[in-house]
């Protein structure tokens, strides 16, 4: 009795997993898929109108198709896990225009960010560049400035060194002239002494 109750537990553990297996199998196999943009779409119990509504899946909604068709009804998991039946002319494999609009406008958001980073980068680059620029202004102000008051000073040490020469000049002139003079004249007041040391002798 034992060995009969534990081959029935064996037998349905066996089971089990077999079908578990096969319904991993099966959504392993599902194609992903999207429904057309329309505004709503009613799924069905059945491939036909004649089958039972189960409700509606939104434009643009993600499914998974099954791989099962008929009378042009295609069978479907919707967003919601709902298993059912929908116009085969709603699937399409490809993203719908909303959902490639929400990417793109994503990626103009990113890019968006992007270029706002980049313009923040080359506003602080400018912002940079201005200062360096008024920074060799000054500079360059300053060497100027320097350059008229170094040659200034040149002017005046090239006129102190005329003056100079100049005083040289007239000093010499002054020395030569007072030696000339003393020349010529100290040795007439000599021979005047003479001659009249001469004559009251």
């Amino acid at each position: 009795m034992n060995n009969v109750f534990y081959f029935i537990i064996f037998i349905t553990i066996n089971s089990i997993s077999l079908i578990l297996t096969s319904v991993n199998a099966a959504e392993k196999n599902y194609e992903q898929g999207y429904i057309t943009d329309q505004l709503s779409t009613f799924i069905h119990s059945g491939p036909s109108t004649n089958y039972r509504i189960l409700g509606t899946v939104t434009a643009g909604s993600s499914i998974k198709m099954t791989g099962l068709q008929e009378n042009n009804y295609s069978e479907i998991i919707d967003d919601k896990s709902r298993k059912a039946w929908i116009e085969t002319k709603y699937i399409t494999k490809g993203p719908v225009l909303r959902i490639s609009l929400a990417k793109l406008n994503k990626k103009i958001s990113s890019n968006n960010s992007y270029t706002s980073q980049l313009d923040g980068q080359i506003n602080t680059l400018t912002s940079k560049v201005n200062t360096l620029l008024s920074e060799k202004q000054k500079l360059t102000d300053e060497l100027q400035s320097v350059s008229k008051k170094l040659s200034q000073t040149s002017l005046k040490i090239k006129d102190q060194d005329t003056n100079i020469k100049k005083q040289w000049f007239f000093t010499g002139a002054m020395v030569l002239g007072i030696g000339l003079i003393l020349g010529l004249i100290l040795p007439r007041l000599f021979n005047r002494k003479r001659n009249t040391m001469q004559s009251w002798s």
